[in-house]
């Protein structure tokens, strides 16, 4: 019984310190810029067993030095009711889900916020457990972060390409030029990168990305050219 007792308050300790950590963390990222990122450090590692020179590209920027474009650009590709969901849009899910089962492309169907939260305070991979904390930092972030904060600390920390973080590193890798400076070209083309990034950086003017590029860009057109955050 007293072990049983000790195991107990062990596990509510536990459980009351992660949501203190979790909590505090999700506030203070509100302002403070996220230094690294699990995958960050995952693919170093990575990087380091295979033999090669380790490679981190990245350089925050605020929002308003991130050309609309781009913002653009992302939605159009990875979710285009970011503005209108709370995190999870069960319509894409489910969308989703249907494709996998006919064997097309495997697509995750998670949103914006999903990407930020998994990018921002976990690990990689699939697994139920994984999944149901980015549930939790996904509905953490959208009640603690505006709109405008969680597209500007996912367009820091996404990767864009091997060890290539953030749309001011890609913009210069790709560009040579500032993030704020792309073209909507520019801009679509980095979105398009985004479902495979390691793959498709390696190839730009690769056929999947350039027809992909076109049609992130037709979205765009039918968009009106700019994103909208409630004021």
């Amino acid at each position: 019984m007293i072990i049983l007792k000790t195991i107990g308050r062990i596990i509510w300790k536990t459980i009351l310190y992660f949501l203190v950590v979790s909590i505090a963390s999700t506030i203070v990222f509100r302002w403070v810029p996220v230094p690294v990122t699990p995958l960050m450090l995952k693919r170093c590692v990575q990087q380091k067993m295979d033999g090669k020179e380790m490679k981190l590209k990245k350089d925050w920027v605020g929002l308003d030095e991130i050309t609309p474009h781009l913002q653009l650009a992302v939605v159009c590709c990875e979710d285009q009711n970011f503005l209108l969901h709370y995190g999870f849009d069960f319509k894409a899910l489910k969308k989703a889900m249907v494709n996998n089962d006919k064997g097309k492309r495997i697509r995750g169907g998670s949103t914006i916020s999903q990407q930020t939260a998994k990018n921002v305070f976990l690990w990689d991979g699939r697994n139920y457990v994984r999944k149901a904390f980015e549930a939790y930092f996904t509905l953490l972030i959208e009640t603690c972060w505006s709109k405008e904060r969680i597209m500007e600390m996912y367009l820091n920390v996404i990767e864009f390409g091997d060890g290539i973080y953030g749309a001011e590193a890609a913009a210069q890798h790709y560009f040579h030029k500032p993030a704020l400076q792309l073209s909507k070209e520019e801009a679509a083309m980095l979105a398009t990168l985004l479902p495979n990034p390691r793959v498709y950086g390696k190839n730009c003017k690769g056929a999947y990305v350039q027809k992909r590029k076109q049609w992130t860009l037709q979205q765009m057109r039918y968009w009106g050219g700019k994103l909208e955050y409630e004021q």
